[in-house]
């Protein structure tokens, strides 16, 4: 993804300069928006046509270990400001807070380009114009920082696959491409990456699938096949397969950092931020089961006026945020809160190893403004519990929600 970078404009795809692992049941989805013609007199019970109306992206970027670069990319495409400074000779520290008002006349928040790789050489997709919709951050014990962001995307998708069109006799031992090479270092991946050659029989009119069994190296590639028919006449073949690689088919070098600890989470509840740092309130350890914030920005791509296949306009109608908080039931505090209507603050800070001495990598992440909604006391394993369900809200002077990333990445969003 271009994470680094986001998109200058609506639906203008932007240079890939991060590579991402995520979880294996994360990735995007193209939906094609194909309806089929039920609604029309065509004479016929059912229907006879599909009309199509382009098509949406939606899907999840998942990390179940997640890194500081995991939080920075993507709380900054989800809250939309972002500055970045330099930290010791080779680290940098990442400000991020929700962005006020539009970003231009077409977009909330801003977006960045997408790519995926299917298989090893099967397809690669690019999925222009992708928004963080939500986001939710989890930190239970025994385990590692979560972070998973639902994207939504305007549907522009272009992927490497190719199919050319050649025309030849029916008895042809090869075939030669219209202008491109194909994909591979050598001749075995060449051959992986061709994936079907098929063949207009003259007589049925039927395409047949072709054997095939080299492919050259040169620009355009010519095909080996085994001829399908003893006739001379010519007919159509169509080669299915992918081309030499140029462009954001190279996806960029994966940036690996150490994921987070919960265990190395600090919690800090009831304090208050004064602009450069979090004082007073209480530390949260042993009582501390799990901590869980949603965001959510609300935001829909849509068609209208003057767009294409794809959606041209995507805005938020307000963003909301929850956290919940599972601990035990030591004192009344938190319900003592919630009867009096309290608003404090609540500061999380986690840890990793240090890159250089004195710098390490770390996510903090600061609400200044929070309250009580709920804090029913339940029974879990066999001690005295509460589930605390705070409302995030948007304070006067510092926001709803500060972001602080430090890590060796130069910027995200920029």
């Amino acid at each position: 993804m271009s994470a680094g970078r986001r998109e200058a404009a609506l639906n203008q795809e932007q240079e890939l300069d991060t590579t991402l692992l995520t979880d294996l049941n994360a990735g995007l989805t193209y939906r094609a928006l194909k309806t089929a013609n039920r609604e029309e007199m065509t004479g016929k019970e059912e229907a006879d046509r599909l009309d199509d109306l382009g098509g949406t992206v939606t899907g999840t970027l998942s990390f179940s270990r997640a890194q500081p670069q995991h939080f920075a990319f993507l709380l900054a495409y989800a809250l939309g400001e972002v500055n970045s400074t330099g930290l010791g000779s080779s680290g940098y520290r990442h400000l991020i807070r929700p962005l006020k008002g539009e970003l231009d006349t077409a977009r909330s928040n801003p977006s960045f380009t997408a790519a995926m790789r299917y298989g090893r050489q099967v397809l690669k997709r690019r999925f222009a114009s992708c928004f963080v919709d939500q986001v939710r951050v989890e930190f239970a014990k025994d385990g590692w920082a979560k972070i998973t962001g639902v994207i939504k995307g305007t549907g522009k998708v272009t992927d490497n696959s190719r199919v050319d069109e050649v025309s030849a006799a029916y008895n042809a031992q090869s075939l030669t491409l219209a202008s491109n090479g194909v994909e591979g270092a050598d001749a075995a991946e060449r051959l992986a990456n061709v994936q079907a050659v098929q063949v207009l029989n003259p007589t049925t009119q039927a395409w047949e699938e072709v054997h095939y069994s080299a492919v050259s190296g040169a620009t355009p590639a010519v095909i080996t096949i085994t001829p399908p028919g003893s006739g001379s006449q010519p007919t159509l073949y169509r080669v299915y397969y992918l081309p030499v690689e140029s462009g954001w088919m190279s996806f960029p070098d994966r940036v690996v950092e150490p994921p987070l600890k919960v265990s190395r989470l600090t919690v800090n509840l009831g304090g208050r931020w004064n602009g450069s740092g979090f004082v007073g309130g209480r530390n949260l350890a042993a009582e501390l089961k799990r901590l869980v914030w949603t965001f959510s920005n609300n935001l829909t791509p849509e068609r209208t006026p003057g767009g294409t296949d794809y959606a041209n306009r995507a805005f938020r109608s307000g963003r909301e945020q929850k956290l919940s908080l599972d601990r035990d039931f030591r004192d009344f505090l938190v319900s003592r809160s919630l009867l009096d209507t309290e608003y404090f603050g609540l500061y999380l800070k986690a840890e990793g190893p240090e890159w250089a001495p004195g710098y390490r990598y770390q996510v903090e992440i600061v609400f200044p403004r929070v309250a009580v909604i709920g804090a029913p006391v339940k029974v879990a394993q066999r001690r005295l519990a509460e589930e605390v369900e705070l409302v995030v809200l948007e304070d006067d002077l510092y926001g709803s929600v500060i972001v602080l990333v430090q890590n060796q990445v130069s910027g995200y969003a920029g």
